[in-house]
């Protein structure tokens, strides 16, 4: 079994449509679907906005249908001048940017509990997902850390802090919070989001208009990577 999560609905519903023998439970106010896609056991589940909202659905996900893989899915907005809108970011690593316990002498991004800043991705499923990217054609990805936390950025002050301090290439809302729950439960991990904004002074306008083509670049990426996992 394959779990992919998105945090929006336009961010799976290319993946529900192509569903076969299409199974649905409701379960904390999110619905999981469960099938058969690209010949696989999976689950999917829009998981609403925000880190809370995602783990709570990671956690129900692991608990009920017990994935051996999840897959976030969904668009971000950039932080690397290699990535423009309708590209796609691959996580190596996740983190979670507005996690700061360093006034009691931490290092800034530290997850406590598990000690770790920088929460890693399957190597296999990251170097997959960017084989799958390669075969849409005129897509261009990259591969680095993606930032979570509960913003969105739309400010070049927040964007330079987050690059700066953890040499992120994309931000969302969800990302590291999952592979947080994924890490913790054993349960390996992957990441695509395809750029939907810039994260500066007008993401909130490019967000709106590219939102819809950059979520079909990242659901077209994990279709292809379930034909060949």
């Amino acid at each position: 079994m394959i779990g992919i999560i998105g945090a929006m609905g336009i961010e799976i519903e290319r993946l529900n449509t192509a569903l076969e023998e299409k199974k649905t439970v409701t379960i904390s106010g999110i619905q999981f679907h469960s099938g058969r896609l690209c010949g696989k056991d999976v689950v999917t589940a829009a998981c609403g906005i925000g880190k809370v909202a995602a783990a709570v659905c990671a956690q129900t996900m692991i608990l009920k249908f017990k994935p051996e893989l999840i897959i976030n899915t969904g668009v971000a907005g950039s932080l690397s001048p290699e990535l423009g809108v309708g590209d796609v970011a691959v996580a190596d690593f996740s983190v979670q940017h507005d996690m700061d316990t360093s006034p009691i002498g931490d290092p800034v991004g530290l997850i406590s509990g598990i000690n770790i800043i920088k929460i890693p991705s399957a190597e296999r499923v990251s170097r997959l997902l960017t084989e799958s990217i390669e075969k849409l054609g005129g897509v261009k990805s990259l591969r680095g850390t993606i930032a979570s936390g509960d913003q969105f950025i739309n400010s070049r002050e927040r964007k330079s802090f987050i690059v700066d301090t953890f040499g992120a290439i994309a931000c969302d809302m969800e990302c590291a919070s999952i592979a947080q729950v994924c890490y913790i439960n054993g349960v390996d991990f992957g990441a695509v989001r395809a750029i939907s904004d810039s994260a500066d002074g007008d993401s909130h306008i490019e967000y709106t208009r590219f939102l819809q083509a950059a979520a079909l670049n990242a659901s077209a990426a994990v279709k292809h990577l379930l034909e060949v996992y």
